[in-house]
């Protein structure tokens, strides 16, 4: 059975035209066909998401939830993000979470206002790849070269009580989806995940856009952001 998913991100917000593709095992099985999607970017918010990059470029993340009903082996995904125009994009690394308390030091550390529905503090590592560890493929394509987003959150992530910020502002840029191939299949059991995608670029941040909608499932949750200043939490809610 081949799995196809859309996972977006909403003014709540949710990852934009974030697509799975995968097997549901086990098998054999006769093949079905399931698409999950959540829509388009709306322009209404982007928000930083890469890998450390040295002096000045910490890591900071944004996630999202999915539900898989089924043992299922994901092969591909692709998920739309901001770069600047002329930027290239020179790394990408996936990450799976359970959710919070799930993987999670309990009681929290307090750091954030809310853990309830958040990604857990410790990653699922059988499930990372990256492309610096060849343990997945990607390719880029530009949708629009001229695209803007009304806000963003890029550094402004911080301890309770200081955690509203109202953003950082408008971006314009480059609308860029980013496909990747996981080398190999990341094999997950039926369960309430989160997804984060990172990328790094050759000059400026990779913002991760949102996109417009209700909840699309029951317990469909908001995006998470987070950054090591929330440590121990790897991925806290911002509510920009």
């Amino acid at each position: 059975m081949t799995l196809e998913a859309l996972i977006s991100s909403k003014a709540r917000t949710r990852i934009a035209a974030l697509t799975f593709a995968a097997v549901v095992v086990p098998l054999p099985a006769a093949a079905d066909a399931f698409i999950f999607s959540t829509g388009s970017p709306d322009g209404r918010i982007g928000t930083l998401s890469r890998p450390n990059g040295g002096p000045g470029l910490i890591e900071t993340e944004t996630a999202d939830d999915f539900i898989l009903s089924q043992q299922t082996s994901l092969t591909h995904a692709t998920f739309t993000g901001l770069i600047p125009s002329g930027a290239n994009v020179s790394r990408v690394e996936i990450e799976f979470y359970h959710v919070f308390p799930a993987d999670s030091a309990f009681p929290p550390s307090g750091n954030v206002v809310a853990r309830t529905n958040s990604p857990a503090d410790v990653e699922i590592a059988a499930a990372t790849r990256d492309s610096l560890a060849g343990s997945l493929s990607f390719r880029t394509n530009t949708l629009n070269p001229n695209f803007s987003v009304l806000n963003t959150v890029i550094n402004g992530i911080h301890k309770q009580p200081n955690q509203f910020t109202s953003g950082e502002g408008p971006a314009r840029g480059q609308e860029t989806q980013i496909s990747v191939n996981f080398l190999p299949t990341v094999d997950l059991p039926a369960d309430h995940y989160s997804f984060r995608p990172e990328a790094a670029l050759s000059s400026g941040n990779f913002l991760l856009l949102s996109a417009a909608g209700p909840p699309l499932f029951t317990g469909d949750l908001q995006t998470w952001r987070g950054s090591p200043s929330l440590a121990p939490l790897p991925v806290p809610d911002c509510r920009a």
